[in-house]
């Protein structure tokens, strides 16, 4: 991880793309993203593909964002990048209990090669 910063940006082409200080742990970061990574002559041209929406573009770059400053790195996002906020009153994610994870037990009179 060197000191210069990730700048996710929207190119003059409308497409969001990464620049800066991009090592192989931050690239990982980015591809889980969304982000694809092109060779060029210069070096790598990071960015989102095309023709997915703006929505979709602000919450995927915003995600990376948090991941990245997560893994303390020193990202630059645009500011027209933000993912809108979900509405008020929306109900938050419903969080699985430990009960919902464990196995449960065959109907009664079931055998072990009926259930299969």
């Amino acid at each position: 991880m060197n000191g210069e910063a990730i700048q996710i940006t929207r190119g003059r082409g409308g497409q969001v793309e990464v620049e800066g200080g991009v090592d192989a742990f931050a690239a990982s970061v980015l591809a889980r993203a969304g982000f694809d990574t092109y060779p060029t002559l210069g070096g790598v041209w990071i960015r989102l593909p095309f023709d997915l929406g703006r929505t979709w573009e602000n919450e995927h770059a915003t995600w990376a964002a948090e991941m990245l400053t997560a893994a303390r790195y020193n990202v630059d996002l645009d500011q027209d990048l933000l993912a809108a906020p979900p509405p008020a009153g929306t109900p938050a994610a419903q969080r699985r209990t430990k009960a919902a994870m464990t196995v449960q037990s065959a109907p009664p009179g079931t055998s072990r090669r009926q259930r299969r």
